[in-house]
């Protein structure tokens, strides 16, 4: 494996990565700024408030993108195998 394959892997594994952690951040700041904006608008300023709903809807983001998770992984991996194959 020649550098620039080694660069093109590196390339594809942080596209990955931020693939899968895009939407599960996004399900944490939608919901985040939604708690600010409530905690704003009724004054509470319960510093604990925020931080139970953020972790509950990011563990059931990730509980029902998991499976499409998985399969982006699989991909990756035969691609990787593939590709450690052709140089053995």
């Amino acid at each position: 494996m020649n550098q620039n394959e080694l660069i093109d892997v590196a390339r594809e594994a942080i596209m990955l990565v931020m693939q899968i952690s895009l939407p599960v951040m996004a399900v944490g700041l939608v919901v985040g700024v939604a708690i600010a904006l409530l905690q704003a608008l009724t004054q509470i300023q319960e510093i604990t408030l925020v931080f139970v709903p953020k972790i509950l809807a990011i563990f059931l983001a990730i509980f029902i993108l998991l499976p499409s998770f998985a399969a982006v992984m699989i991909s990756f991996m035969d691609k990787i195998a593939d590709r450690i194959i052709g140089i053995g």
